[in-house]
């Protein structure tokens, strides 16, 4: 028998199986080119599509919600309202953003008439020749929406003379708008807190200006059907008219009071540093004497001519802490602006201290309501209970000693003497 092995063939033989493997091993190559590649790009595009659509869909509900509409906005809110507190009739124009962005001339800054914490407010011209000022939200706001709503909702159906009013709104895509009647003489905050224009409010115009806010405060506690909180009331948010009379304005931040209920407690603290009391400040409890707070402290800076929050003596860095200093030594009249000179009347200016004292007690308990401030100004011949010490009161230090201090909302208070 033969054992000889045909080594050549058998060379051959691998060499040919060796390619046969490598041609098959390419047509599987081709074959995935050709099929599984546009499974891998068809798959890639269906999930992009997915994303995208997954995306887009909360975009469309959030804009199906906001949508506008007065009695979701309000059911929104808390408290259980429905269309009979607001009315089904609103009688409130729906402005298009072309005639808005014509009005205000494409927002140019010379048309700025202020800029808030949740947007800007330009002056407006429509075709009709009226005046309008356009509070366009910041679209970077994260409550501007809510924001947004609670205007509308509140303002639509409050009608005062010290409430300024609401004429429309626009609502298209992002942008957000709210069309008020125009009041050339701004805030009050432009005149009491500028030498040259304090001159033109007298003690009576002053008086006045005081005691139409009251009427404002106590038609949203008290008189309107709704109870509502104003939560920033301040200088800059008392609008005057041509004659000087007093408007609050900017309900951003305004909360709806229903049925019983006299406080609430918030985890948001909004407001203005210096014009928010104590309990709302540290604990976020805020109610109707909240307001009495803040308008105690707005009496105060209207008949010294000075802001709460940036004044600053000897002794005082407040100006709540410069006149209680006075009333205790029997001064009060001391605190008066310098432009009244002598043309006031003492008595009624002493009524107004000692009754903005009453409001910024720290206790809420003890500050009086808006209808008990609307009778003891009222009434010069009452004899008013005595203030105790109001909150926020800081002292100089002159010893060198270590200050507490504390932040609320990028504004920082110095705690310069314990309670």
């Amino acid at each position: 028998m033969s054992s000889h092995i045909n080594w050549h063939n058998l060379s051959c033989d691998c060499i040919s199986a060796k390619n046969s493997s490598k041609r098959l091993q390419r047509s599987r190559t081709k074959q995935f080119l050709v099929i599984g590649m546009p499974m891998i790009v068809a798959g890639i595009f269906l999930c992009t599509f997915i994303l995208c659509y997954i995306r887009k869909k909360p975009a469309k509900r959030d804009e199906a919600e906001v949508g506008f509409s007065f009695t979701n906005s309000l059911k929104s809110l808390k408290g259980s309202l429905t269309e009979k507190d607001i009315g089904e009739n609103t009688d409130l124009h729906v402005f298009d953003l072309s005639t808005i962005t014509i009005a205000t001339d494409s927002f140019s800054h010379s048309n700025r008439l202020g800029e808030g914490g949740f947007g800007t407010v330009y002056k407006g011209k429509l075709l009709n020749g009226q005046e309008v000022a356009v509070k366009r939200l910041s679209q970077s706001s994260g409550q501007g929406m809510q924001e947004f709503k609670n205007e509308v909702t509140l303002i639509a159906k409050l009608q005062h003379r010290n409430l300024v009013r609401l004429l429309g709104y626009c609502f298209h895509k992002k942008e957000k708008m709210l069309v008020y009647e125009y009041l050339p003489n701004k805030g009050l905050d432009s005149f009491i807190f500028d030498h040259e224009k304090a001159i033109l409010l007298d003690w009576k115009k002053r008086f006045q200006i005081i005691n139409g806010i009251v009427r404002g405060l106590l038609y949203l506690h008290h008189d309107s059907r709704l109870r509502i909180i104003h939560r920033d009331l301040k200088a800059s948010n008392v609008l005057l008219d041509t004659s000087l009379n007093p408007k609050i304005s900017d309900f951003g931040m305004a909360k709806i009071f229903g049925g019983d209920e006299d406080e609430a407690k918030t985890r948001r603290v909004v407001g203005t540093y210096g014009y928010m009391s104590p309990e709302y400040a540290m604990q976020g409890l805020f109610s109707l004497k909240s307001d009495v707070f803040s308008f105690g402290i707005l009496v105060l800076e209207i008949i010294s001519g000075r802001k709460n929050n940036s004044y600053s003596n000897e002794s005082s860095v407040n100006l709540i802490g410069h006149v209680w200093d006075l009333w205790k030594q029997e001064k009060p009249l001391m605190v008066v602006d310098s432009s009244l000179g002598d043309t006031f009347d003492a008595h009624e200016v002493l009524l107004c201290i000692h009754v903005g004292l009453l409001c910024v007690q720290e206790l809420a308990a003890d500050r009086p309501t808006m209808t008990d401030v609307a009778f003891m100004l009222s009434n010069h011949e009452t004899m008013l209970p005595p203030p105790n010490q109001p909150a926020f009161i800081f002292r100089q230090l002159k010893y060198g000693r270590d200050c507490d201090v504390g932040s609320v909302y990028d504004e920082t208070i110095t705690i310069l003497q314990a309670r």
